[in-house]
C-alpha cells in the first residue's frame, strides 16, 4: 500500500490492572479522558479516545484491567474486554515492565490467542527500570506467551516512546478515511466525565475496601453563562464507607470536592458550582438497574 494513503480503525488498549492503559490514553489524546488512580479496577467501561494525524485517525477504546469477576460490576467490566477483542484492527497489550511477570499475566495474555488480529505488547514504566538490559528478558518472555506483532518500551506517564508506538499502529492499520473530525477526542458525554472526575478524587482519598465501593452519579446539571452548577451523589454499600467519605467535621468530603471541582472546571473551561451527597446503597455492584444507571453509554444513548 502505498505511503501517502490515509489509514484509519479501531484499536484496544488491554492489560492488568494498574498497567498504565489509561495514563496512555491520556497520553495519547492530550487531555484527560480517563481517570487514573494506583487502585485496581479504577477503569469501569470501555473508554473511547480518538487520535487524528497527517495520515491517519485511530479510534481507541480503554478497557478495563483483565481480572477474576466476583460480582456483576466486575462480570460486565469483563464483558467490555471481551467486547473490545472483536472486530477490532490492532491490539495494544500493555504490561507493567517495572514488574515481574506471573500467572495473572499469562492468563491476561491468553485472551489474545482467541482472535487473529495483530498485537502490540506496550512494555511501560520503562523509565521506572534501573538498567535498560532488564528489559531484553521482559520482553522474551512476551515474545514466548504469544506471536506479538511488535515491542514497544514506553513511559505513558512521561509521553516517552509515543511517536514510536503510534508510528507501529499506523502501520497495522487498513487503509480508510477519517471518521471524525479533527478535534473530537472522546465520545463520553460530560456529564459522566464529571462523575468520573468526582471518583477519581474519592479512590485517590480513601483506602482498603472503600474505593471498589464507590460510584458516582450526576443529579443535577444546569448551565449558565458564567457557572455550570453541578450536583452529584457518591454512593457506597456501608455506613462505616459513608462515614470514611465525608470525614470529621465533612472535611474529607470538602476536599474530595474541591478537587473535583477544579478538574471539572479545567474539563469545561468555566466556573463550576459542585454541591456532593453520600449516600449508602447495599450491594450496588450487584444491582443490574443501578450498574445501567452509572454507565456511560446509557447517558449517550449508546
Amino acid at each position: 500500500m502505498p505511503e501517502n494513503k490515509h489509514r484509519s480503525g479501531l484499536v484496544s488498549i488491554l492489560g492488568r490492572p494498574n498497567a498504565g492503559k489509561s495514563t496512555l490514553l491520556n497520553a495519547f489524546v492530550g487531555q484527560k479522558v480517563a481517570i487514573v488512580s494506583n487502585k485496581p479496577q479504577t477503569t469501569r467501561t470501555a473508554i473511547q479516545g480518538v487520535v487524528t494525524l497527517d495520515n491517519a485517525q485511530i479510534v481507541f477504546v480503554d478497557t478495563p484491567g483483565i481480572h477474576k469477576t466476583d460480582s456483576l460490576m466486575n462480570k460486565r467490566m469483563m464483558e467490555d474486554v471481551r467486547t473490545a477483542l472483536e472486530d477490532r484492527d490492532v491490539l495494544l497489550f500493555v504490561h507493567d515492565a517495572s514488574h515481574g511477570f506471573g500467572e495473572s499475566d499469562e492468563h491476561a495474555i491468553a485472551l489474545l490467542k482467541r482472535v487473529e488480529t495483530p498485537a502490540i505488547a506496550v512494555l511501560n514504566k520503562a523509565d521506572l527500570l534501573s538498567d535498560k538490559v532488564l528489559m531484553l528478558p521482559r520482553i522474551e518472555r512476551l515474545r514466548k506467551c504469544h506471536e506479538f506483532a511488535a515491542f514497544v518500551p514506553i513511559s505513558a506517564s512521561r509521553a516517552d516512546g509515543l511517536d514510536v508506538l503510534l508510528a507501529e499502529i499506523v502501520k497495522h492499520l487498513p487503509e480508510g478515511p477519517r471518521y471524525f473530525p479533527p478535534d473530537h477526542v472522546t465520545d463520553q458525554p460530560e456529564r459522566f466525565l464529571a462523575a468520573e472526575l468526582i471518583r477519581e478524587q474519592a479512590l485517590r482519598k480513601t483506602r482498603q475496601e472503600v474505593p471498589h465501593s464507590v460510584a458516582v452519579l450526576i443529579e443535577g446539571w444546569e448551565e449558565e453563562p458564567k457557572i455550570t452548577r453541578i450536583a452529584a451523589t457518591i454512593y457506597v454499600e456501608r455506613q462505616g464507607q459513608k462515614a470514611i467519605l465525608i470525614g470529621a467535621k465533612g472535611a474529607m468530603l470538602k476536599e474530595i470536592g474541591t478537587e473535583a471541582r477544579q478538574e471539572i472546571e479545567s474539563m469545561l473551561g468555566q466556573k463550576v458550582f459542585l454541591k456532593l451527597f453520600v449516600k449508602v446503597k447495599e450491594n450496588w455492584r450487584e444491582d443490574p438497574q443501578f450498574l445501567a444507571e452509572s454507565d456511560w453509554r446509557s447517558l449517550s444513548g449508546g
